[in-house]
């Protein structure tokens, strides 16, 4: 078992959840790793109409809700669970506090997909030999991981088997050799995917092959919000949710969206806050 990792808590004062040992030995051996059930039904119902508002009445919303992440969408950002994976594989722990996160937002796109949608592409793998320092890198040392660009799934419907989840092509985060022609094929026996329950998050390292499918479910859409974090020194997407969308939120919960950089020493020299000279764009 690693060390306690700070910070403790979350924006919400919630205690983060560590991950267990079996969750750390899945993800490094997978690259990903799902957890199930963990919004109530009363968050789901807000999170779905947030989403589908911002989707395509977004006009409708107050401006501070204008945001994938505004409005009651803002718990998914660090929820429990999610910081405790996020604080084990990406977090600098130089750049945490009980008061900051060690880790930062870096993009996010809303996914509403309709039976027949079809987007298979595979992308990505061979994160073990990317440079130091791209974003889609993965890391090892004896007992210790670093995922660098990671993937938050949240799925807000259910998903179950053979409706069309998220493809993953487990352990190529560390392939040496490129990807054969013939396990593109989305029919190959490689690929492995999941079923969850509504209100789960998907983790995995953008490191992975991972591909989108078709979406076979007639009578329920998928609806995932896909958020990617990244160290707090680097930024890989474009963009950041409006200065009025975060100043909604708790101070712990700003931190993820500080400026990029590292700096050395103590704040404000070293990047452990959000202000409003202090943030991303």
């Amino acid at each position: 078992m690693s060390a306690q990792l700070l910070p403790n808590t979350n924006a919400d004062g919630l205690p983060v959840i560590p991950m267990t040992d079996a969750q750390r030995y899945i993800f490094d051996v997978r690259g990903w790793l799902t957890l199930p059930g963990l919004l109530n039904t009363a968050q789901l119902d807000e999170i779905r109409a947030h989403q589908m508002n911002f989707l395509y009445e977004r006009d409708t919303l107050p401006s501070e809700e204008q945001d994938n992440h505004g409005g009651p969408s803002q718990i998914l950002l660090d929820h429990p669970a999610v910081v405790g994976v996020l604080n084990e594989i990406i977090s600098n722990q130089g750049l945490a506090s009980e008061d900051s996160y060690g880790f930062r937002f870096d993009h996010t796109y809303t996914s509403h997909r309709e039976a027949g949608h079809d987007n298979f592409r595979p992308h990505g793998g061979s994160g073990y030999f990317n440079f130091s320092g791209s974003s889609h890198v993965y890391e090892m040392l004896p007992g210790k991981v670093h995922a660098g660009l990671t993937r938050v799934v949240w799925e807000l419907n259910d998903v179950e088997s053979g409706d069309g989840g998220t493809l993953f092509l487990s352990g190529s985060h560390k392939a040496a050799f490129e990807r054969p022609e013939e396990l593109s094929d989305r029919q190959s026996e490689i690929w492995d995917t999941y079923d969850c329950p509504a209100g789960s998050a998907v983790i995995f390292t953008e490191a992975l092959c991972h591909s989108g499918t078709r979406w076979n479910n007639s009578d329920r859409a998928r609806l995932s919000l896909f958020t990617c974090y990244n160290t707090v020194n680097a930024k890989w997407g474009k963009g950041c949710p409006a200065p009025d969308v975060v100043a909604t939120m708790p101070p712990k919960r700003r931190s993820l969206f500080r400026g990029v950089w590292h700096g050395m020493g103590d704040a404000p020299q070293i990047n452990r806050y959000h202000d409003e000279s202090n943030h991303a764009i």
